[in-house]
C-alpha cells in the first residue's frame, strides 16, 4: 500500500504491506484526508516526529470486528487511550498518559491508503454529508471544544486573533452560537470566510485593542501571539490558547499576574459536539479548502499547504 513518511523535514512516500488489525480495532480505507499546522510543524521538528502523519480524515471501515461498521464512512477521535486509567474513565483520553495519538504520538497515521483504529474511536457519518465538510471535523471538534472549556455569558463579545483555519472554525463555532466576534488577521482574503458568516472582521489593523476583551482566543500559530492575546485581554479576563508552536515561547509573565488573567489551553475536542455542526448554513467549511492532491503528490501538497495565507490542503487516493 501506498503510504507517505515524514522525517527529518522530508516529506517521501512508500511502498508498505497493510497494517495489522489488532482485536477491536478497524482497518480503513483513506477517502479524503487535510493536512493541518500540526503536521507541518511535524515536518519543522515538533515531537522530534517520524513516520506516517495525519490525523484529519474520512474512511471506509474494510475490516472490524462490529460487522455493521464495516462499508460505512467514518471519522475518528485521534486519542488512543488505555481505557482503565482515572482519565480514560472520565472520558478525557487525550490526557492518558499512556495515550498513543493518530499520526503524531507512536500510531501510524491516515496519510497512507490503510490504517487502523479502536472501533470505539470511529464514528459514522451520514449518508447525506459530503466528505468535503466530514473531513473538517477533526480540527471543527477542537473549536467547539472551547465552549466545553469555557462558561463564556451569552452574548458576550469575544475576540478571536488569528485568520488561519483554526482561527476562522473557532470564529465560526463562536458565532454560530449566539456569540459577537470580532475576528483579527493579516489576510482580507480569509476574513471575508468569517465575515461571510456574520462574523466582525478586521485585516491588518494599524494597531490592536488595548485591553477591550474578557475573552480572547489565541489562534495566530506565532510565537508572538499569546502577548498580542494577552494585551487585548481586560483584568480578570481569560486567554484561550489554541496555537501549537514548535520551540518555546517567550512572554512577560508580569501583564498575567498583575492583571489576574486566566489562561486556559486548549486542544482536541469532542466529535460528537462537531458532527451536528457540519449541518449548520453559519459554518461554509469547505470555503476553507485551497487545494487537492492525490497521496502519491504529499511532498507538493506539504509544500502548497506551507505556503503563507493558504488554507486546507486535502490528500486524496
Amino acid at each position: 500500500m501506498l503510504t507517505v513518511h515524514l522525517e527529518n523535514g522530508t516529506v517521501t512516500t512508500l511502498d508498505r504491506p497493510l497494517p495489522h488489525r489488532p482485536a477491536g480495532f478497524a482497518l480503513l480505507r483513506l477517502l479524503l484526508a487535510g493536512i493541518c499546522n500540526t503536521d507541518l510543524e511535524l515536518r519543522r521538528g515538533y515531537y522530534g516526529f517520524s513516520g506516517t502523519p495525519g490525523h484529519e480524515f474520512v474512511a471506509e471501515v474494510i475490516e472490524a470486528d462490529a460487522a455493521g461498521l464495516v462499508g460505512r464512512r467514518v471519522v475518528g477521535d485521534i486519542n488512543l487511550g488505555c481505557g482503565h486509567c482515572e482519565w480514560c474513565r472520565k472520558g478525557w483520553s487525550r490526557h492518558c498518559p499512556n495515550r498513543t495519538v493518530l499520526g503524531i504520538v507512536k500510531q501510524p497515521g491516515a496519510f497512507a491508503e490503510f490504517f487502523v483504529l479502536p472501533e470505539r474511536n470511529l464514528h459514522v457519518l451520514p449518508d447525506g454529508l459530503s466528505a468535503d465538510r466530514a473531513v473538517f471535523t477533526e480540527p471543527l471538534a477542537a473549536a467547539c471544544e472551547i465552549l466545553d472549556q469555557v462558561a463564556i455569558p451569552p452574548c458576550e463579545p469575544v475576540a478571536v486573533l488569528g485568520d488561519g483555519k483554526l482561527g476562522l472554525l473557532v470564529a465560526l463555532v463562536l458565532n454560530a452560537h449566539g456569540y459577537p466576534v470580532d475576528q483579527y488577521g493579516r489576510h482580507a482574503e480569509k476574513l471575508k470566510i468569517a465575515a461571510s458568516a456574520g462574523v466582525r472582521v478586521q485585516a491588518n489593523p494599524d494597531r490592536l485593542p488595548a485591553a477591550a476583551y474578557d475573552w480572547v482566543v489565541e489562534a495566530t500559530g506565532s510565537a508572538d501571539g499569546l502577548r498580542q492575546a494577552v494585551s487585548m485581554t481586560r483584568p480578570r479576563g481569560t486567554v484561550i490558547m489554541k496555537s501549537t508552536v514548535h520551540g518555546t515561547v517567550e512572554m512577560d509573565a508580569a501583564p498575567v499576574i498583575v492583571n489576574e488573567l486566566t489562561l486556559v489551553g486548549s486542544r482536541c475536542g469532542r466529535f460528537e459536539s462537531a458532527l451536528p455542526l457540519l449541518d449548520h448554513k453559519l459554518i461554509p467549511v469547505e470555503s476553507l479548502i485551497a487545494g487537492r492532491f492525490e497521496l502519491r503528490d504529499a511532498a507538493r501538497a506539504f509544500d502548497r499547504a506551507a505556503e503563507r495565507g493558504v488554507l486546507k490542503v486535502l490528500l486524496t487516493l
